[in-house]
């Protein structure tokens, strides 16, 4: 039988008189010299997903380079960066002092992986009392420091993939995908989070036990940038209302039947992870 999860209330639109104040805005942390369009992935697939706003912080050089590649619908901020043209940690405290306008942050797709860069993310991890959508390079900089969800002063939703699961547990990926279920429940209950663990029949688990299978998405998601959209897709969740877990359950369902749709006009082979993006409005209908 195939799985189906009707739109949430929260994302039905049905007040005549809401604005986009009323659908969240977003900060999302992500890109770096080599990897812009990661910035530009999460923030398209967010606002393709019902957020009211998004704005995209870049390292300061990247900026005008962003607003060119992205859609003119998304706001982009310049923070500090570092020689190599990566996040540096001085952006921290630039980050601090605006946090109180987004109602959702989201940081890691593309940041890469320079001290700076990964001091950053850890930060902002620990600090920001917002809720936060933690991917890819983020992720790698809560290797061994996994206490900072425990100290954490809001939210926090992880999106690994079995490498970056293994980096986070210190265990190896084969034990991780000989019980993917029990990994996840545990990762969220010992640290406080929502865990949604990226593979075939993706795992989403809360603090409280909760656990969702996802049965939708395909092997032709398997293209770089497809965690990107995620990210995007949940953190524009999260601004519209939703809880942590229900974000993140919503998220990966309507992730992958982006995904099938889009392999059913493109072919597994051909996708790649601007086609999950267009296709978000057909499954969002």
């Amino acid at each position: 039988m195939v799985e189906t999860m009707p739109l949430p209330a929260l994302l039905l639109r049905n007040n005549p008189k809401a604005s986009k104040n009323d659908f969240g805005h977003l900060l999302i942390i992500a890109g770096s010299p080599s990897m812009l369009g990661a910035s530009a992935l999460s923030s398209l697939a967010a606002l393709r997903s019902g957020a009211g706003m998004v704005t995209a912080a870049v390292p300061s050089d990247l900026n005008s380079t962003l607003q060119k590649k992205i859609s003119n619908a998304v706001m982009t901020k310049p923070l500090a960066q570092d020689p190599s043209g990566a996040f540096s940690f001085k952006a921290f405290s630039q980050i601090k002092r605006i946090w109180d306008q987004y109602d959702v942050l989201a940081i890691g797709p593309g940041i890469g992986r320079s001290s700076g860069t990964q001091r950053l993310a850890r930060q902002v991890i620990l600090e920001c009392p917002k809720p936060l959508v933690i991917d890819a390079d983020a992720l790698y900089a809560l290797s061994g420091h996994t206490q900072n969800l425990l100290k954490a002063k809001g939210p926090r939703i992880l999106t690994p993939h079995a490498g970056e699961m293994s980096r986070l547990v210190n265990q190896p990926v084969k034990k991780i995908e000989a019980d993917r279920s029990k990994m996840a429940r545990l990762f969220a209950k010992e640290n406080h989070c929502v865990l949604l663990l990226k593979s075939h029949q993706t795992i989403v688990a809360s603090a409280e036990g909760k656990v969702y299978i996802n049965k939708t998405g395909n092997v032709g998601m398997a293209t770089a940038g497809s965690g990107d959209v995620l990210t995007g897709i949940i953190a524009a969740f999260l601004g519209q209302g939703m809880k942590p877990f229900e974000a993140a359950q919503y998220g990966a369902y309507y992730h992958g039947k982006a995904g099938d749709l889009a392999a059913k006009k493109r072919s597994k082979t051909s996708m790649i992870a601007t086609d999950i993006i267009d296709e978000i409005p057909y499954v969002l209908k």
